[in-house]
């Protein structure tokens, strides 16, 4: 009930415009199919932008600090809370995110600052940190080079066990201040799940006008721009991205990709364009666009034989 009314209490809130959000992404990733998608895409998230409820938070390091949930740039979030006191025999019995626990520094020391301590899972790779530009503010939000900050915070020790990068997602990675001693500390971790924010917003818009039957790069452009002079904190020219057709595409989703690392939005922006198999290692086509269907839920519908299995699995 607390994390309905915390929810109620947004002050911004217009659920028609997350509706709408969404619906412009469903477009969005029917495009694959149907290119006349992306002028539905289009005109909706036009509508979004249009309807002024939502703006760019400023400072884009605030954006995923507990303090700072459920923003002006937030159209839905998903609402945690360390208040349930959740063991590991009944993880359905709280409502932390239990990802962020997994997602944390393995072995970070509990006088540790800032963050707290996880199992080391989902670790950024070399590949997509090398991909941030030069002056992107957003690189030391998203990316926590663990060896950097271990040499420049004493009392700092952590365990890179195999398959570690050195690197985590540090949107999503516990906070000192969300701990509790009640409960345990991998699974009451209060951090929201950011679904869709305005950012997002603006780049499939983006995306939606270059792609659709009958372009408006400039629409495109403008609001990539937007998304762009955030990450690099200018409000210029000087880094605005001026290319159109298939130049502008791609520029597109290298900023997707960068404004929204670590969020969970890059795997499946790769199935719908098609770039997957070229992107993902041992992705193999027409097989791991989807996911298995498990067994337990075909065997609770009595429908192992009537709905068989996804193919490939």
């Amino acid at each position: 009930m607390a994390i309905y009314n915390a929810f109620l209490r947004k002050k911004s809130v217009s659920l028609p415009c997350a509706a709408q959000a969404l619906l412009g992404k469903v477009y969005l990733f029917h495009g694959k199919y149907d290119q006349g998608m992306f002028k539905l895409a289009a005109d909706v998230l036009d509508d979004v932008i249009n309807s002024n409820v939502y703006q760019l938070v400023a400072d884009y390091n605030q954006i995923f600090e507990n303090e700072n949930e459920n923003n002006i740039e937030s159209l839905f979030e998903i609402q945690y809370t360390n208040q349930g006191g959740v063991e590991w025999g009944c993880l359905q019995c709280g409502n932390g995110n239990v990802a962020v626990g997994y997602n944390g520094i393995r072995d970070y020391p509990q006088g540790g600052p800032f963050f707290f301590a996880g199992y080391g899972y989902n670790t950024p790779t070399q590949e997509v940190v090398d991909e941030f530009e030069s002056g992107d503010l957003r690189k030391d939000v998203a990316i926590l080079d663990i060896i950097d900050w271990a040499s420049k915070n004493t009392g700092v020790t952590y365990t890179l066990s195999r398959g570690e990068t050195g690197y985590y997602n540090r949107k999503y990675i516990p906070r000192k201040e969300g701990y509790k001693t009640f409960g345990n500390f991998a699974l009451n971790n209060p951090n929201n799940y950011r679904v869709i924010r305005y950012a997002d917003v603006l780049l499939m818009a983006s995306e939606a006008n270059n792609r659709m039957p009958i372009s408006n790069d400039g629409k495109a452009q403008q609001y990539l721009n937007q998304v762009r002079r955030r990450a690099f904190g200018l409000d210029n020219a000087s880094i605005d991205v001026l290319k159109t057709g298939l130049e502008l595409t791609s520029a597109i989703y290298h900023e997707s990709r960068m404004e929204l690392m670590g969020e969970g939005h890059h795997f499946f922006d790769l199935v719908r364009t098609n770039r997957a198999k070229d992107e993902i290692e041992n992705f193999t086509p027409n097989k791991n666009e989807i996911f298995p269907i498990p067994l337990v839920e075909l065997e609770l519908a009595k429908a192992t034989q009537r709905w068989g299995q996804n193919p490939g699995y």
